[in-house]
């Protein structure tokens, strides 16, 4: 396998069969130490957190593909902390889709004025552009489509998947006492041209709380499977 790209939570490997190897790292998301989802930036390494990670993301893939939801999921290897995906293409150079259910991190800092922290926000979907210079600036539908990153149809599509995922996550969490805050999703195109969702799904890019109390990732991932 050949190495294509080094992320900041994940390297990236092309396969013999044209099919993709995610090696999760220990690295998390974050500004001085302090871990944050919506940070563009590795903030700290947290030991276990790419297993933990890996675990999470196998056991809510392994969910969504039997409720209908695609995805590039293959199949997962704990002890190697990795999983093989199908091979996508991202819209433009990549977009971070993220599903708010309450008022916190960049949404609260962005519209405080209007809003106090925790305040509940009905499943608001918003896309932001990955690009570490421009601090992944969020971007309009319209935007989207006049910059031709999607199609009209492709951006009602991925609203809609980013709906349907983050309700599963959310009631899966909510069985367990939980609750999901926030969660940043990514969605490609398949050999087809189909949106799927990529990526992962872990205590890594999403904020919950217990009985509003923030909870960490690793302690996330040993909640939920306890």
């Amino acid at each position: 396998m050949n190495l294509v790209y080094q992320g900041k939570t994940k390297d990236v490997y092309k396969l013999t069969d044209g099919n993709v190897l995610l090696k999760f790292k220990d690295d998390v998301t974050g500004e001085d130490g302090v871990f944050d989802p919506g940070a563009n930036t590795v903030g700290l390494t947290i030991e276990g957190a790419g297993k933990s990670g890996l675990r999470m993301t196998k056991y809510f893939f392994e969910e969504l593909e039997a409720k209908g939801v695609p995805t590039h999921y293959i199949d997962a290897d704990l002890d190697e902390v990795s999983m093989t995906v199908k091979p996508a293409t991202v819209f433009g150079k990549g977009l971070e889709v993220i599903c708010r259910f309450r008022a916190v991190g960049s949404f609260l800092r962005r519209y405080g004025a209007y809003c106090e922290e925790g305040q509940p926000l009905d499943a608001f979907v918003e896309v932001t552009i990955k690009d570490d210079d421009r601090n992944d600036p969020p971007i309009s539908q319209n935007a989207l489509e006049e910059l031709r990153i999607l199609t009209k149809d492709e951006y009602e599509i991925l609203e809609a998947l980013t709906k349907k995922i983050s309700r599963i996550v959310k009631e899966d969490l909510s069985a367990k006492g939980l609750d999901l805050y926030d969660i940043k999703l990514e969605f490609g195109r398949d050999a087809l041209g189909n949106v799927m969702l990529i990526d992962e799904i872990s205590g890594g890019n999403m904020r919950v709380y217990k009985d509003g109390q923030y909870i960490a990732p690793l302690d996330l991932e040993k909640l939920l499977f306890d």
